[in-house]
């Protein structure tokens, strides 16, 4: 429950800022005629006995299935817009003033800009459920896929410092401290209720954190008045609203008002709830991926893409590698391998950025950088065979043995799906006999099929997919291979 807004002045680290506050109502002569109580909305909404009044610091609150026994009485008493809280230096490492964007923290922490992204319980905390609504909103307006945008949120989630703070706890632990460095390091930002954030920047506190607004998924803690349908003192509970002043809400530090461009809280819980419940359930997980790419001739034969644009095989495969690439999170291991055959006595294929850390090094460069480089150097030359099938055996063979617990192991072939016109060539018959007798269920390597062009043969790589449990998917858009790729991940992610 939430204590009232307007019951008391607030401290730095009030849990009244960001939880909720229920009031037990009685006509006892000896006793005052309300009883206030501070405490998260989830734990109300999960109590046995409910209070006469309730007011949640969201909304959303009276709409989970639990509690459905109460009315809203007028207009929210008062409004806080969640912002994103840290020491001075770190914010200008993510914001323009008291402006930024869930992106740019995204991509902020992903790049190490930033030291550290702390987050509350979604499942327990008002402004951990907003926070995680209004980012999963912003990554998709990003985006038109809704899988890259899933990913997306997921990216900044698997790199939080903690996943399940009390924006409460997090304030008295900074205002404890007198070192700004100690505390970047150890909480870095966090998002709060700006109510939370005045009240701290009130204390006078060593410390200074400074607030920022993410103009695309700003969000709001509103505080709704809600009545008890069960209770006896309605009547009591009517004056008690009446009495709460717009002064006494100010003074606490709430707005009084909806601030504009603000996202508005589904009406639908579910819409709420299913985000918060993928990123509370989420798990980290290594992946070790091995990319295969062709470059035989037939990559150089035209194709258009959905918007109507004339290009060819190999510079839609450019396009399409080089977004998916920006999806691989830290935990990722990477190697790549390109394969045809220019000469008859030319080998299958060639290890152009060596299997291991993607956070590692290659010569000078990250293993990020060099994986980068190699798809936007990408050619194909005109005349060169396809030796698709021994390069996804011997692929197999080679990740195998990198099988391990907590690890997803993929192969993700980029193609046009013909094996063709090298002394590699099989029927495909023995190709798929020959890949259901080298596989090991112990040890599984799916392969996920990424058919280029309108003459892809996606039937070949389908049995492929279906042979090693993998997927296949025909490509004739940029976004589609980034698309399937954050698909595999996500089912990865999903709790089993």
């Amino acid at each position: 429950m939430l204590r009232h807004p307007a019951a008391r002045r607030r401290r730095p680290g009030d849990r009244a800022g960001g939880a909720g506050g229920g009031a037990g109502l009685n006509s006892g002569a000896d006793c005052g005629p309300i009883t206030v109580t501070a405490q998260e909305p989830a734990v109300t909404a999960l109590a046995p006995e409910q209070p006469d009044v309730w007011i949640p610091s969201s909304s959303v609150w009276l709409r989970i299935a639990l509690v459905n026994t109460y009315r809203q009485a007028g207009e929210p008493i008062a409004r806080s817009p969640i912002v994103l809280a840290a020491p001075t230096a770190v914010a200008a490492r993510y914001a323009q003033g008291d402006r930024t964007t869930w992106m740019q923290l995204m991509t902020g922490l992903a790049g190490h800009q930033i030291p550290a992204v702390t987050m509350p319980d979604p499942l327990h905390s008002s402004v951990g459920m907003l926070a995680v609504y209004a980012i999963q909103a912003a990554m998709v307006h990003s985006t038109p896929d809704a899988g890259i945008a899933q990913l997306r949120a997921l990216t900044l989630r698997s790199r939080l410092k903690d996943a399940s703070a009390d924006p409460a706890e997090l304030l008295r632990r900074v205002a404890g401290q007198t070192d700004a460095t100690a505390v970047a390091n150890d909480v870095g930002a966090f998002p709060i209720t700006e109510q939370q954030l005045t009240m701290y920047q009130r204390g006078n506190n060593p410390v200074t954190l400074k607030g920022s607004y993410p103009s695309d998924g700003l969000i709001e803690a509103d505080y709704p008045f809600a009545i008890s349908a069960t209770t006896k003192y309605a009547g009591l509970a009517e004056r008690l609203r009446a009495a709460i002043t717009m002064p006494a809400i100010t003074d606490a530090g709430f707005r009084t008002y909806a601030m504009p461009h603000a996202i508005e809280v589904p009406e639908r819980s579910d819409r709420m709830l299913d985000p918060a419940l993928q990123w509370a359930q989420y798990r980290a997980l290594e992946f070790q991926v091995l990319l295969l790419i062709d470059s035989s001739g037939s990559m150089n034969k035209p194709a258009t893409d959905r918007t109507g644009r004339v290009t060819t095989k190999a510079g839609l495969l450019r396009q399409s590698g080089l977004a998916a690439a920006q999806l691989f999170g830290d935990e990722t291991s990477i190697g790549l391998w390109t394969f045809n055959t220019p000469k008859p006595e030319s080998p299958p294929h060639t290890d152009v950025v060596p299997f291991g850390p993607i956070t590692g090094k290659v010569g000078d460069k990250s293993r990020r950088d060099a994986l980068a480089a190699a798809i936007t150097g990408y050619t194909a030359p005109n005349e060169a065979g396809t030796p698709l099938f021994q390069t996804i055996l011997d692929a197999r063979a080679a990740m195998r043995p990198r099988v391990k617990p907590r690890a997803i192991t993929l192969i993700i072939v980029l193609s046009d799906g013909t094996d063709a016109e090298s002394k590699y060539a099989m029927p495909k018959k023995t190709f798929l006999t020959r890949l259901a007798k080298e596989s090991d269920p112990q040890r599984p390597v799916p392969v996920i099929g990424v058919g280029f062009g309108p003459d892809a043969d996606m039937a070949t790589l389908t049995d492929i997919a279906k042979a090693t449990d993998g997927k296949a998917i025909a490509a004739k858009n940029p976004a589609d291979l980034a698309s399937a790729m954050a698909k595999a991940f996500l089912a990865a992610h999903a709790p089993s």
